[in-house]
């Protein structure tokens, strides 16, 4: 929705230590006890900080469960920059992924363009005994957005339109989205917007309700949010075209450890990935979004009996 490798230091594990305390739930630290090097034969599912991501996640686990395979479930513990981490140290096994910005967090300087060639460049830019599996059909992209009276009070429908507007533009987003190549740094170096124009507005809801009302009510022009998300389209905002493919396709995808990287495993997941579809995500995410607010875990549930695959 914006998101290194073998180069982080101190500052990451810092940062990661403060993300975990923010994350924890009531009975503490989500990577506290059951860590997969001290469960035995037990993978530790996790997902990032945002609710499609913990459906996803809850999908994995119940459908490893379904097969016997023990699971330690840790939902909403961070971002990439955390949860890359964890999956190297040992404390997570599986996390689902977005295989463009996966990519560029390993390989920043990827020419990849299509879901194809992103999917095969991680086969290889992965470290530290990191895999990915097949990748799912279902796409949910970092897109930008901006209030239907911007777009035709500016003349924007396009991220190339951007350039051409006499005012600065304040972006809002997650926090680590200022430094990402398809953050300020590609529309400055591939759409041609000054930097000096562009103020950065950090939003850590992922897209959600503090991101949305930002763009609302103008603390905002331009918003990260993910495509998926059902407010764009209950807030009539317009999509800006990505005519350069600064955002890469962003496939749905297991990332595993070496652990989970398994024969059982993989045969599982990928039948999952099979059957996860883009339309599936907008679903979902309006079940738990909407009048219904429906659990990350029900909604796992009730998908995986849908799709007879529990």
């Amino acid at each position: 929705m914006n998101i290194r490798g073998a180069k982080r230091g101190l500052t990451l594990a810092m940062a990661a230590g403060a993300i975990f305390a923010l994350s924890a739930c009531a009975s503490g630290d989500p990577l506290s006890g059951g860590g997969s090097s001290a469960a035995g034969d037990t993978i530790a599912i996790g997902s990032a900080a945002f609710a499609e991501n913990e459906i996803i996640a809850q999908i994995y686990a119940q459908a490893l469960e379904a097969k016997d395979i023990k699971v330690d479930f840790k939902g909403q513990i961070g971002q990439r920059d955390v949860y890359l981490k964890a999956l190297e140290d040992g404390s997570l096994d599986i996390v689902p992924e977005y295989s463009g910005n996966l990519l560029q967090a390993f390989d920043k300087d990827s020419k990849a363009s299509t879901s194809e060639e992103v999917e095969k460049e991680l086969g290889t830019a992965l470290t530290n005994g990191l895999a990915v599996l097949k990748a799912s059909p279902a796409e949910n992209k970092d897109s930008y957005n901006v209030t239907k009276e911007f777009s035709e009070q500016n003349n924007v429908k396009s991220l190339a339109d951007l350039a051409g507007l006499d005012r600065d533009l304040t972006v809002g987003g997650n926090p680590e989205l200022e430094q990402r190549p398809y953050g300020p740094p590609g529309l400055e170096s591939i759409y041609g917007l000054s930097a000096a124009k562009i103020k950065f507005v950090p939003l850590s809801d992922s897209g959600g309700p503090l991101t949305v009302g930002a763009l609302k009510d103008g603390t905002v022009d331009l918003a990260d949010i993910f495509s998926t998300t059902p407010a764009i389209k209950e807030n009539g905002f317009v999509t800006l075209e990505d005519p350069k493919n600064m955002i890469l396709p962003q496939n749905v995808i297991p990332l595993v450890s070496k652990k989970a990287n398994t024969d059982k495993v993989a045969e599982v997941l990928n039948k999952v990935s099979a059957e996860l579809t883009t339309e599936d995500l907008i679903e979902l995410n309006g079940k738990n979004q909407g009048a219904e607010k429906a659990s990350p875990k029900q909604l796992a549930t009730d998908w995986l009996k849908e799709k007879k695959l529990i």
